[in-house]
């Protein structure tokens, strides 16, 4: 199998654009067709479905991406094993559009010495046990869910306390306030479809509902831009979304973000990496994030209890 195709596959996937995949990789966007083209030939199925807002992953094509991110795992494994001289850092971000991806990248221009493979694992339980075999140095997740503590010998330290806002459309009930607080969610129906049984963001989800009395809804499959796009054309339908978390909508569609405050709800994202690790690069990446910690965001912020248990030495 040509691990050139498979690396496209994963990287249209996370992107859900061929254009944006091309960008990443570096290669033409008629590269990048023929590369999944060809995939798509050897496995005897199609993958992704084009759509107006770029390529939906279609269930043949969900259910072949882990095990895409495992043969690309593997060989990082082995190209490590003979590599003569220093390796570059192998670090997981979560997401390319996500505030772990933006705090990876300013390392990278502080440090452009430094050489930085960068891979999307699933969650925590896939970057514990990445990290633990030595296919990944580093990995950005919120970690200590209720009764899972970090493995011995792995270390984690807050790095960045992101503000959850509300996302609508222009006829919600609340698209008009400058700012809205968690409790005055309660009542409202909150979808969003991406959250994953068993995940650390569905953990940070359901202490937030629990907390505030929220409803969130998960149903439904999560396309590319289909939250967006329901909230938009909805006057009672909403979503959150992290403050960082980058996101287009086409024109017209007038979404409105809108700050939680009294309190801020934040998702604290924490860098993880275990203590055996030798790899210089890493003692660089903890100095970079601890110099460039930004403030808590609000005067009155909240995180789950179990959160909280994560301090180290990144913490104000």
């Amino acid at each position: 199998m040509d691990l050139r195709a498979v690396r496209t596959f994963v990287a249209v996937a996370d992107s859900g654009q061929f254009q944006e995949a091309a960008a990443v990789l570096a290669v033409t966007q008629q590269a990048v067709s023929k590369r999944i083209a060809a995939l798509e030939k050897e496995l005897g199925v199609r993958l992704f479905t084009r759509t107006a807002r770029g390529a939906d992953l279609t269930v043949d094509g969900r259910t072949f991406l882990p095990h895409a991110r495992e043969l690309l795992l593997a060989e990082e494994r082995a190209t490590a094993s003979v590599r003569s001289g220093r390796r570059p850092l192998r670090v997981d971000v979560i997401g390319s559009r996500l505030a772990p991806a933006t705090l990876l990248r300013g390392f990278h221009e502080a440090h452009p010495e430094i050489a930085l493979d960068v891979v999307t694992l699933f969650d925590v339980d896939s970057a514990l046990t990445a990290l633990r075999s030595g296919a990944i140095d580093a990995s950005f997740r919120a970690v200590a869910m209720p009764g899972r503590p970090l493995p011995r010998g792995v270390e984690a330290a807050r790095v960045l306390d992101e503000p959850v806002q509300l996302l609508t459309g222009p006829g919600h009930a609340l698209a008009g306030r400058r700012s809205v607080s968690p409790g005055e969610l309660a009542g409202h129906r909150i979808w969003m479809p991406g959250i994953v049984d068993g995940t650390e963001w569905a953990a940070y989800y359901a202490s937030l509902a629990a907390e505030f009395d929220l409803t969130i809804d998960s149903s439904g499959p999560n396309f590319t831009g289909a939250v967006q796009e329901a909230v938009a054309g909805s006057d009672t339908l909403a979503t959150l979304v992290s403050e960082q978390t980058r996101l287009v909508w086409p024109e017209g569609h007038d979404l409105r973000r809108i700050p939680l405050l009294d309190p801020t709800p934040v998702y604290p994202h924490s860098l993880v990496w275990t203590t055996a690790n030798p790899h210089p690069a890493l003692v660089a990446l903890r100095g970079h994030l601890a110099r460039t910690r930004p403030p808590r965001p609000a005067p009155r912020t909240w995180v789950p209890g179990w959160a909280e248990s994560v301090r180290g030495v990144f913490r104000p």
